[in-house]
Order: structure tokens, then C-alpha cells, then sequence
């Protein structure tokens, strides 16, 4: 399972990238910043518009935790 090592939203707005302006701007979709919001997958094209504006790679705001299921599945 995929999740976020950081809080993204919070560093967007750190970044100068707070809810209004990617509204306005049209950076992100409303919906988009939701899921983020509650640790929801998004795109890749959402996860590239990210790394772009926090100047990062998806290695650092993502991260693999694999379950007790995929363990058994995969291993």
C-alpha cells in the first residue's frame, strides 16, 4: 500500500501554494486537494503537478508499507 511520508498540503501552503491560490490558479482540483487531505491516492499527473511545485521526487512524499496481506500474496 502506497501512503504519504508528509503531510502534502501542508507543505504546498508552505511553499506559498495555500488552498485559494491552487483554486484559483487551477494547480490542483478541489477534489484532488481533498483526497490529499485525507491521505487519498490521486493521480500521476496530480503527484507530477506536486513534485513540480514542491520541487521534489514522488520518493519523497511517497512511500510503500506493505501489509500482512501482500506479504502473504507476494513473499
Amino acid at each position: 500500500m502506497m501512503r504519504y511520508k508528509i503531510d502534502v498540503v501542508k507543505e504546498l501552503s508552505k511553499r506559498g501554494y495555500n488552498s485559494a491560490r491552487i483554486r484559483k490558479e487551477k494547480f490542483l482540483a478541489e477534489s484532488t486537494v481533498q483526497k490529499l487531505r485525507r491521505g487519498q491516492g490521486v493521480s500521476w499527473e496530480n503527484i507530477d503537478a506536486i513534485c513540480v511545485m514542491l520541487r521534489c521526487q514522488p520518493g519523497d512524499i511517497l512511500e510503500v508499507v506493505i501489509s500482512d496481506e501482500e506479504k502473504i500474496k507476494y513473499f
